[in-house]
């Protein structure tokens, strides 16, 4: 993260269609080179917060800007700082990945040989060179997704929205995407992305907001919302499952209890190796015989559950 002025600037956001709020003051910063991670539960408002952001819905009350201007006042200029990645890919199948690419850098406003300079930048960096001349229908879905993604930023844009980039993508794929997202923020490239892949934001996010009925719920670094939800816990497993109750007395004085579901023991581990050491001890000395034991924090699904179970329903 950076310590430059934020690039999105979103405060009091609110939008509601009818009697039914979607957004209900929403406050979030993306700055240059920061990644952002939005998370929520189907109808929690991120669809509708990202249409706004890309001036495609008008809001109801606050204020958002991105690289200074207004989305209700300029637009325009919102629109020239904004590259824009959705669900599905937005491209003509039966132009080749580089003749799409050509395309859209012509319609943006380069010049025929900047945007051929630019596409084969542009292929190489998505790692489809081999892919280039061929048409897009005969491309794989994670081709496809990369191309997408390669034609929003054809034009270089100060913020990246993505829209759940990698629905549908088999682990491959998604992580070859990953990969190119990775570098696209490293190079100063502010990302606003939703995701349903709580695996995704975790290793993409450099923060998270947490939403749920159009309120953010939390905020902070993936480990911080681990830290706020849960201590990193021991887990023990024996070697043998009939003996869960004497791992459980063993460790008792630790606080430990029987997960008998997943057939382990856990024990709260603010001391971490200590406790796990300690466990280790303890267990020896019983003549327990363990098949694991391991230090583990929450992850950050169970903190995306945690806080949407929460949520009060409005």
């Amino acid at each position: 993260m950076t310590d430059q002025e934020p690039l999105l600037r979103v405060a009091g956001l609110r939008k509601a269609f009818g009697d039914h709020a979607v957004l209900r003051g929403v406050e979030l910063t993306v700055r240059p080179g920061e990644l952002l991670g939005v998370l929520g539960p189907n109808g929690a408002g991120k669809t509708t917060l990202i249409n706004i952001v890309a001036t495609l819905l008008r809001p109801d009350d606050g204020t958002v800007t991105v690289a200074g201007a207004d989305v209700v006042a300029e637009p325009k200029r919102v629109r020239a700082a904004i590259g824009v990645t959705g669900q599905y890919a937005a491209l003509d199948e039966k132009l080749t990945g580089r003749e799409n690419l050509v395309l859209f850098g012509s319609l943006l406003g380069l010049s025929r040989a900047a945007a051929r300079d630019r596409a084969t930048e542009l292929l190489e960096l998505f790692d489809l060179v081999d892919a280039a001349d061929k048409r897009v229908e005969a491309y794989s879905g994670g081709m496809r997704r990369r191309i997408d993604l390669a034609v929003s930023v054809v034009v270089e844009p100060k913020l990246l929205i993505l829209d759940e980039p990698t629905t549908g993508l088999d682990p491959r794929s998604r992580r070859m995407l990953w990969r190119v997202v990775k570098r696209l923020a490293a190079s100063g490239i502010g990302v606003l992305l939703t995701t349903q892949y709580l695996e995704e934001a975790d290793r993409l996010a450099d923060r998270v907001v947490v939403i749920d009925h159009g309120v953010v719920l939390q905020e902070g670094t993936p480990a911080e919302l681990k830290a706020r939800i849960a201590d990193t816990v021991c887990s023990v497993v024996p070697a043998d499952p009939d003996q869960l109750d004497a791992v459980r007395e063993a460790l008792a004085s630790l606080g430990a209890t029987v997960e008998a579901d997943s057939g382990r023991v856990v024990v709260p581990a603010p001391d971490g190796p200590r406790t796990l050491a300690e466990a280790m001890s303890r267990t020896e000395r019983a003549g327990i015989e363990l098949s694991d034991i391991t230090l583990r924090r929450p992850s950050l699904d169970e903190v995306f559950l945690a806080l949407t179970e929460k949520a009060p329903v409005p």
